[in-house]
């Protein structure tokens, strides 16, 4: 199953650098696909590449992250003043960052018009039975409470 997962900017503005990245890089252990609003700092980028390389083992292949900025091209000189300085006070909301399992993101491709986020279906499968240990069994459902089970002999006294 493919799990994805909005991170709005207010849920890590008030969080220390070390603490966002641990909560974003938590939520991709678990399989997620994380849509962050805004962008992280650049340092924050780094680091959190840097805490991915240490931690990749067989259970974990790493990230993919993306990060989308809005189109500036045709903006007025007054317009792009006035975006900065929003982005001084506000932060750095604008845009989205995507990260995710390397396992279950094949590519991610981005054009002016759309993104493109290629999984690997496989790896979620795969990934979903590692968290079972492939023990799963499937189970008789058990009767509802308003459903009643009878047997033979009660079939035929009630008939009788």
């Amino acid at each position: 199953m493919l799990t994805l997962q909005v991170v709005t900017y207010q849920e890590i503005e008030a969080l220390s650098s070390a603490k966002r990245i641990k909560k974003l890089l938590d939520l991709v252990k678990e399989d997620k696909i994380i849509f962050l609003e805004g962008r992280l700092k650049r340092s924050e980028e780094a680091e959190l590449i840097s805490h991915t390389m240490s931690e990749i083992d067989d259970n974990f292949k790493g990230i993919e992250i993306c990060v989308v900025y809005p189109e500036q091209r045709n903006q007025l000189f007054l317009e792009k003043i006035r975006s900065h300085f929003i982005n001084l006070i506000l932060g750095d909301r604008q845009g989205l960052t995507i990260i995710g399992p390397a396992s279950i993101i094949k590519e991610i491709r981005r054009n002016p018009d759309k993104i493109q986020l290629f999984t690997d279906n496989g790896a979620t499968e795969a990934s979903a039975k590692g968290r079972s240990n492939g023990r799963e069994k499937r189970r008789k459902p058990e009767p509802r409470s308003d459903e009643a089970i009878l047997s033979e002999n009660d079939l035929e006294n009630n008939l009788a």
